[in-house]
């Protein structure tokens, strides 16, 4: 079977993942944030953990990576993206990484990620 015959498109409750990547992202007032640049999947249960948000930069330079909470993201068919209740400067704090460092995406960063959201607005 060539790639072009694998099933890609979405269902009523799946999507692909190279779908979800590259998609906008949007603040609560609905302005453009950026993209999601990935997603976080555990291994063990095969639930994605969390949404990387590409946010800044051009061209790749200066881009910033922000882990989100899966959970405080909504698709939202009107805007062809997902909306997060956040606006850019909630951003100044939040836990992030550039790509020349790149975290390890373990217990304690976890653990640091959901605290900022938890501790800072409230869930969706």
């Amino acid at each position: 079977m060539a790639d072009t015959d694998i099933e890609i498109d979405e269902t009523a409750e799946l999507i692909a993942s190279n779908k979800v990547e590259g998609t906008a992202v949007y603040d609560r007032n609905g302005d453009r944030l950026g993209t999601i640049y990935n997603f976080m999947v555990d291994k063990v249960n095969g639930q994605v953990e969390y949404a990387v948000l590409s946010f800044g930069g051009l061209f790749g330079l200066g881009t910033e990576y922000y882990p989100l909470p899966w959970d405080r993201l909504t698709y939202e068919e009107e805007l062809g993206g997902y909306r997060v209740d956040l606006v850019k400067e909630d951003l100044e704090e939040a836990p992030r990484y550039s790509a020349e460092e790149q975290p390890s995406f373990n217990r304690d960063y976890s653990e640091r990620v959901d605290t900022y959201y938890d501790r800072n607005f409230e869930a969706a």
